[in-house]
Order: structure tokens, then sequence, then C-alpha cells
């Protein structure tokens, strides 16, 4: 039987990056997907934003690894040339109730050491944005754009460039257990043996995980998926910068991001589903009109065409608390060398770096 050092199962871009840290520091890593690319699920079906790290309760990981994730990632554009913008946004109150939300989500921003969301004057906002109707916005001048694809290219380059393998089409059997060590079973290969295992199997990170021989099945969080859907714009963008309103329960809003070449997209909505299904219904857009239109009165009739979808990693159903990110190592189950990661929705691409060096440094 072969015997690797480490393995790490999901080749979206956390696990990619969980790879690339894990090869750099020094291990023989092998990366573990089920489909045949890279990315296919929630990292390459999202907004494709650089969070600021606003939204999130403070001390919580998710605002922790954002605002640490945020500056890694902006520096690590920059030196590997990935396409990126530092565009800005604006969040938009459309009602006076909702100006203490905005005064709220400033507080909170500020709180996890993101000083510069402030107020911004309505004269500015309609200098800036002509089209947008609101009566009260917050600037957040960090937030950004990115091409996550090739971010995860260049995260996968750094890797085997360490040393690290990719073994797409490897779907995952079992994993038993070998003394200290992991007996890795993928359907229609022969079994790997390994030492450290790391589950970044996003979506199914909690079945994979209860797949694994010697893990206390009860301490996996469950397994739920929440849709976002997107629509795009089919005829001119009027908008330079993103536009979010204030966020809705189980996720941030219809709002408005930008592609690297300038298009605008409108989404996510929230649909909970039971199964993984990425097609876009284009009845939903009727609903989409009404949302936009609440802060760009002037989106014309018959504007919005179906775009592409995505699905949330959540672990906790609709109407309860929004659970933080997990990172479950040894100190909770009690299992050597290996580290979930559970819950890693948005901000997960722009915490990305930061995650990696968290599950090393949980490895020792």
């Amino acid at each position: 039987m072969e015997r690797l050092d480490a393995v790490v199962i999901g080749a979206g871009v956390v696990g990619l990056a969980v790879a690339r840290e894990l090869a750099l520091a020094g291990r023989e890593v092998v990366i573990l997907d089920a489909e045949d690319a890279i990315g296919t699920h929630t990292s390459s079906r999202n907004s494709e934003v650089i969070h600021a790290g606003i939204y999130y309760p403070k001390g919580s990981l998710k605002a922790s690894a954002c605002v640490e994730g945020k500056h890694l990632l902006y520096q690590y554009c920059a030196s590997h040339g990935v396409p990126h913008r530092r565009c800005g946004k604006l969040i938009v109150a459309t009602h006076q109730a909702q100006l203490d939300e905005l005064n709220a989500i400033r507080a909170k921003a500020h709180a996890n050491d993101v000083p510069d969301v402030d107020w911004i004057a309505k004269e500015k906002v309609a200098e800036w944005e002509p089209e947008l109707s609101c009566v009260g916005a917050l600037h957040s001048p960090s937030t950004g754009i990115i091409d996550s694809h090739a971010l995860m290219l260049a995260y996968l380059g750094d890797a085997e460039g360490a040393g690290a393998m990719l073994g797409l089409k490897s779907k995952l059997e079992r994993v038993s257990r070998r003394g200290n060590s992991f007996e890795i079973h993928v359907e229609g290969s022969d079994a790997v043996e390994c030492s450290v295992l790391v589950n970044s199997a996003g979506l199914r990170a909690p079945s994979v995980a209860k797949a694994i021989e010697g893990y206390p099945r009860e301490l996996a969080p469950r397994e739920l998926y929440a849709k976002g859907n997107y629509y795009s714009l089919n005829r001119k963008n009027p908008f330079k910068r993103l536009v979010y309103p204030v966020p809705e329960p189980g996720g941030l809003g219809v709002h408005v991001t930008l592609d690297m070449g300038g298009q605008a997209r409108f989404g996510p909505d929230v649909e909970w589903v039971d199964r993984i299904d990425y097609g876009v219904d284009p009845r939903r857009a009727e609903r989409f009109y009404a949302a936009i239109r609440r802060y760009w009165p002037g989106l014309p009739d018959g504007s919005l065409a179906p775009g592409y979808a995505g699905i949330r990693p959540k672990t906790a159903g609709p109407g309860e608390p929004a659970p933080d990110f997990e990172i479950q190592g040894p100190a909770r189950h009690g299992v050597p060398g290996l580290v979930h990661l559970f819950g890693i929705e948005s901000p997960g691409l722009t915490a990305s770096l930061a995650l990696a060096r968290r599950v090393r440094e949980e490895l020792g």
C-alpha cells in the first residue's frame, strides 16, 4: 500500500489553500476530489467577492479569519498575478427604519478591526452611483472582487511546485484506521495510507467525517444546503461598485456584484434545498425585480436572465442562528492527525489563506 504523509479531501479553494500551506511546510501532500476538475461546487459558484470582515460576530473565527485572510489575499493576488480589483462596496438603507441597522453594521465592522467602514453622504452616493436610491449608506473601501478560478489555479500551482499531487475523479468510499494511520479507500483505486488527513469537502464535509473509522459521528454537524440563485443583467451595467442591501436571514440579501469584465449580476437569494442541484428557475427572477428596485428603481422589465446557482454548506437550518466556521481537530474529537472544516461558506474564499494557516497550526 502506498504510504503518504498528508491527504486533503476536497479541491475547492480552501482545500487547495490547505494543501499549499502543508506542502510549503514540507509535507508530502495528495489532494483528492470526486469531481473531474478543481473547485466545481461552492468555490466557483459564488459572488467572487473579497469581503472586508463586516458582518460577523466579534471574536468569531469568521471575523478573524476574514480580516486576516483579506490582507493576505490582496498581497497574494498582487504577487501572483491573480486578477482582482479593490472596487469598494456600498451597503444601503432603502427606508428610515434600516438606518439603525446600518449603524449596528458599522459598529460591528469597527469591532472586527475594519475601521474604514463608515457613513458616506447621500450626495456622494449620488455622484458615485447616479442610478442608486437610498436614504443612507455605508462605504467599505477594502471590499473587492476576484477571479476565483485563477486564484485556485495559483494555489494549486504553488502546492504542486512544493511537491503536492492532485487526484481528480477520486470518490471517497471510506477511511479505515491502521494504528495511528488512515487508510483511504477511493472508488476504483488501490487504498493509500497517510498520517495526516484534512477533510475540506465543503458541502459533503459532514458525510465525509462520518465515513472515517474511529471518528465520533455525533460530533459531525448536520449537512444542510442553502441554494443561492444569481441572475445576470442583459444590458449595460450602471454600477462601478458592489451594492448590498441590509442583510436578510440566511444571507446578505440580493446584491449587485461585478465580474472582472465589469458585467453585473444579482443575487444570491436563499432557497433551502435537500439535494445538490444547480438549475436556475427563470421564474424566480420575478421576486428579484422587487428586491432590486428598492435600491435601483430604474431596473427595466425583462433585463434579468438566469445566470448560475451556488449552494452554501450550512450546519444550521432556517430561522436558527448562523453558526461560526468550525475547524475541528484532535483536541475536540480525539483522533490524532485528523482535521475537519465544517460550515465553510462565505467568507470562506476571502478567509482561505488564514484558514489554511490555522489548519497547519492545529496539526502542529
